[in-house]
């Protein structure tokens, strides 16, 4: 079955157009129905227990000291710490129970006999399951006392500090400033109990598990998940049928010309756009070693392997894990976004044959403001989590402190600004060819990736610190699921595509069929697939079938990089040993078969409504995280950096031993953190969550139990080969910029150069 270029271009265009439709109606849905911040909590007497100005004085200390990266609110955030929802729902509950049994029997709990433990447990379910939302809400006496318990509590825990738990004292600067954290931890705990108008279920569908509080699984969670499973076997056998149905050519190294890395010209450009790598692996070095503490803080909550006992230095003080776990993640954004805009500032004059005027010298100014802008995004989040920065600017310049969009308004700003050169550079160096092919041609479809991304980082301007958290968190996966599942994964194909091309493995216009043909399906699917993460947060619930549906056709375009994995594999061990581009070709394979692993088969199995019930915030999540993360966008980076190296280094100098010790070091020790550690870690909390509560599953009484302690432990291995890996492939990375190849001069007419004289002739439909 043959489809016309044309006609997938069209398709395309439709399903962004109905994709954003449906997702701008969503936005206003949504909106209609946040759940509402009451005017005020009133206790038993008529008292003013909290109002709506601390509610959300409280969110925005959350922000601002970071607390996104030491626990999560409605299970988004770190895992670290505490579910902020979840143990408020618990010690409310808890609490309400001790007065109850005071109250009732002049007894603590631990002293009652079954028959009283049941009457209170009864007395305490039923109270909080008749809650209703109102302008007023009145707290009973049971309510107010655990208030007040659970923010004391959070005093001693957030400001004077709790080195057991990992929280340096000072982590919220103030008493004041605690209190209100608690209380908007308690409000989020009093919308998950509280019934949402209209329906039979609470505002977050009845998450956190707590049956305590009433709170168990809906209904709604068992059937979409039977109907997920049902899609999983169709999309499945329809992906295959389609791959196997419709005319995509495959790779092939036999029978064509390949361009040796020797005979292929350097433009100025190019060489400047190679600095990019360097850059990055210094990045990924700080990366990786934080990945490192963060995981010992796991074992080690109060120290860094003793040394903080021998020498006196406060580990936890001096670097906690919450800053720590912002710079982990934000470097992985910017080492692997570093890459990607290298690469795309490197293929066009290797695929046109030529360089506009001053290219090279704009491509500098763009690392430069790039690197200000990283510096300062980094720096502003210290300064911000440790209050050197007060008013307005600490979000402005400081950190904004949701989690993936840490950094300041101002430098995302930056950010936005530096996609948009990136992409003005971009344009002019493919100018010939925008000027030659339709508007689906490959370099459009790399202008539209690298656009949608941008696109899609605006989400992240629509709201403020005092915007309702449930939109807020609605905005920001708008930001984070649409990049990773919709344009990143655009952008790989796109990328994949060029490459091949450029290594003549495959015509221009085969190419861009076959990457039109998987990004249709990527943006069919991933987009609106986001809304598998509104299903607790307190969003509607028209958001669970939307996502059931959607997160299980995201398998489609999986199926497709699986296969065109395997396809590349094929190629690679038909090829008789003089294919020059070998390690290159294998990080594109790795990359396609863990973006299968990851994003595929650990993120449906997390993504049904019943397992993601119980399992929404725990390890597993971890393990697809680091799969999908790394294995997929991490792979294709690396071997973009490799293909870059390689065509820019001496050909009497280039070596591969070192790169290939990297690539080795990284699949394995992948292999042996996510399923030898993680997942079992992952799969453990899920069963404490499901044999008591989430909270239990989050707790420290978990983490410190010695089976998880072990595993735990058994991560070291993986982890050292994951940083082994990084600093052997750095090092490699600062060898080669001693043996750069020099800027080929004269630089002959595009139709004396086998990439470009290809390109440009190419005819096949």
């Amino acid at each position: 079955m043959r489809v016309q270029r044309s006609t997938l271009g069209k398709l395309l265009a439709i399903v962004f157009v109905l994709n954003l439709i449906v997702m701008g109606a969503g936005a206003w849905y949504s909106y209609e129905h946040a759940p509402p911040i009451p005017q005020k909590v009133v206790g038993p007497d008529g008292e003013t227990v909290v109002t709506k100005a601390q509610v959300q004085e409280g969110k925005r200390v959350f922000q601002s000291d970071g607390l996104m990266n030491h626990g999560s609110i409605l299970g988004n955030g770190a895992y670290f710490g505490s579910d902020y929802t979840a143990n408020a729902l618990s010690l409310k509950t808890k609490y309400m129970k001790e007065y109850y049994a005071k109250e009732k029997y002049d007894k603590p709990v631990s002293a009652l006999s079954p028959e009283q433990r049941a009457v209170v447990n009864a007395t305490v379910t039923t109270e909080l399951e008749a809650s209703r939302p109102s302008d007023s809400v009145q707290y009973s006496a049971a309510e107010l006392y655990a208030h007040e318990h659970v923010r004391q509590l959070y005093v001693e825990r957030y400001h004077d500090g709790d080195l057991e738990r990992g929280v340096p004292s000072g982590m919220i600067a103030s008493e004041e400033d605690a209190r209100d954290f608690a209380d908007f931890a308690m409000w989020t705990a009093w919308i998950s109990h509280t019934q949402r108008p209209g329906s039979d279920h609470t505002y977050t569908n009845d998450w956190p598990y707590e049956p305590a509080a009433g709170n168990t699984p809906p209904t709604a969670s068992m059937t979409w998940s039977v109907i997920a499973m049902v899609l999983l076997v169709a999309a499945a056998g329809i992906g295959v049928w389609l791959y196997t149905s419709i005319d995509l050519p495959e790779p092939e190294t036999k029978g064509i010309t390949v361009p040796s890395p020797k005979d292929v010209v350097v433009f100025p450009s190019q060489k400047t756009a190679a600095r990019f790598v360097p850059i990055a692996a210094l990045l990924f070095v700080a990366q990786v070693l934080l990945g490192g503490l963060l995981a010992h803080y796991y074992i080690e909550r109060g120290g860094f392997f003793g040394l903080g006992a021998l020498f006196g230095i406060n580990f936890v003080k001096l670097l906690p894990f919450a800053i720590a776990k912002t710079w982990h993640i934000d470097l992985a954004i910017l080492w692997i976004a570093t890459l990607w805009l290298g690469a795309g500032l490197f293929l066009p004059p290797l695929l046109t044959g030529q360089e506009r005027a001053n290219q090279s010298t704009y491509v500098n100014v763009l690392l430069g403001a790039l690197l200000v802008v990283a510096v300062g995004g980094l720096t502003g989040i210290w300064l911000g989590a440790n209050g050197y920065i007060d008013g307005a600017l600490w979000w402005l310049i400081g950190n904004e402190g949701l989690e993936y969009l840490e950094v300041g308004r101002v430098w995302q700003f930056g950010l936005l600004a530096g996609f948009g050169l990136w992409a003005v550079l971009v344009a002019r160096g493919f100018k010939p060819l925008l000027k030659s092919e339709e508007s689906f041609g490959l370099a459009h479809m790399i202008l539209y990736a690298g656009g949608s991304i941008a696109l899609l980082f605006t989400a992240g301007m629509f709201y403020t610190p005092k915007t309702n958290i449930v939109v807020t968190e609605f905005w920001r996966w708008w930001v984070v699921h649409m990049w990773v599942e919709g344009a990143f994964e655009f952008f790989i194909v796109a990328i994949v595509g060029l490459t091949l091309v450029s290594m003549n493995l495959l015509r221009k216009r085969s190419a861009e069929k076959a990457v039109m043909f998987q990004a249709l399906f990527v943006m069919g699917t991933g987009v609106i697939g986001v809304s598998h993460h509104y299903w607790w947060i307190g969003q509607p619930d028209v958001w669970v079938p939307f996502g059931s549906v959607f997160s299980t056709l995201e398998l489609l375009p999986l199926v497709f990089i699986l296969f065109e994995a395997i396809g590349e594999y094929r190629t690679l061990a038909r090829s008789d040993g003089s294919f020059p581009y070998t390690l290159p070709f294998m990080f594109i394979i790795a990359s396609g078969v863990w973006n299968f692993v990851g994003a595929g088969v650990l993120g449906f199995f997390i993504n049904l409504p019943l397992v993601n019930y119980y399992e929404h915030g725990t390890y597993l999540t971890v393990g697809h995280a680091h799969a999908a993360m790394f294995g997929a966008f991490g792979f294709l980076a690396l071997g973009m950096a490799t293909y870059m190296l390689q065509l820019t280094t001496k050909p009497d100098a280039w070596t591969e031993r070192r790169l290939r010790w990297a690539f080795w070091l990284w699949n394995i020790g992948l292999a042996v953190m996510v399923f030898v550690s993680v997942l079992p870690v992952g799969f453990l909390q899920l069963e404490a969550a499901f044999s008591g509560s989430y909270d239990a599953a989050r707790s420290l009484a978990f983490y410190n139990s010695d089976t998880v302690q072990l595993l735990f432990w058994a991560r070291l291995p993986g982890d050292s080969m994951l940083i082994l890996g990084t600093l052997v492939f750095a090092y490699d990375v600062l060898k080669k910029q001693f043996v750069q190849r020099e800027v080929t001069t004269p630089v002959p007419e595009p139709d004396d150069q086998r990439v470009p004289s290809r390109v440009f002739t190419d005819d096949d439909d």
